[in-house]
């Protein structure tokens, strides 16, 4: 019993010391690691963050120097100091605003003329859907009027600014009126509304290449009599 005891406590005086060293030799590790960041700071980042800061401190100076001589620009206006800061503030404004102003009025205000329509294959749905679109927009229209219609959705299918594809056109939100009330789907289609959807379709424009049409005996939009007109045909008025 007394051997075992006494290896015992030499067994843990033997793993006591091995683990000693592995703390000393750790803590020297991380003193290393440190004292390396350190010098790595000092030579590498410290001067680089210097630079940096001289950099802004110019840049200041230079920013200040030039509000400065704005100061003394508004003097001789004898604006109160108050107004003084304000009118510095507007200068300031306006120098970030002007560009994006000139650019929004110098845009050009109306899309470009649609393209000549082109011969044009549609699927037997997306033939239904026109014919329907003529007779719920243009019933009593006289026939050009009618195929005008038609010409005008064709037209839209080739302008960037208009969704891509047929259905897509005329079931755009509040695009066309009958669609929007819902007499899109009451009407009955004639064999005159498909007729006049072919002729459309083989290259006749009565339009004359306009994307949009307005009856102004029943029109309530403003914007609608913005634009560019081209020609009437029956109670319609046909724009780009």
């Amino acid at each position: 019993m007394a051997w075992s005891s006494r290896w015992k406590r030499h067994g843990r005086q033997s793993v006591e010391s091995s683990t000693t060293k592995q703390i000393r030799s750790t803590a020297q590790v991380v003193l290393t690691r440190l004292r390396e960041t350190g010098r790595f700071i000092k030579e590498h980042a410290k001067p680089r963050a210097m630079s940096i800061l001289a950099w802004l401190r110019s840049a200041w100076q230079a920013i200040r120097g030039e509000m400065l001589r704005t100061w003394q620009n508004l003097k001789p206006l004898r604006l109160p100091a108050g107004w003084q800061a304000r009118a510095l503030l507007g200068v300031f404004l306006l120098t970030i605003l002007i560009p994006g102003i000139t650019r929004h009025f110098t845009r050009p205000a109306l899309p470009p003329p649609a393209a000549k329509p082109l011969p044009v294959t549609v699927r037997a749905d997306e033939t239904n859907l026109l014919a329907r679109l003529v007779a719920a927009e243009a019933e009593d229209e006289p026939y050009p009027g009618q195929v005008a219609v038609v010409a005008v959705v064709l037209n839209r299918l080739r302008d960037p600014a208009f969704p891509k594809t047929i259905p897509d056109i005329i079931f755009e939100p509040w695009a066309f009126e009958s669609v929007a009330n819902g007499h899109y789907w009451e009407v009955q289609v004639r064999p005159r509304d498909y007729a006049a959807t072919q002729d459309a379709l083989n290259d006749w424009d009565p339009s004359n290449g306009a994307l949009y049409f307005f009856n102004p005996a029943t029109a309530t939009s403003a914007w609608i009599w913005t634009r560019p007109q081209i020609t009437q045909i029956g109670n319609h008025i046909f724009t780009r």
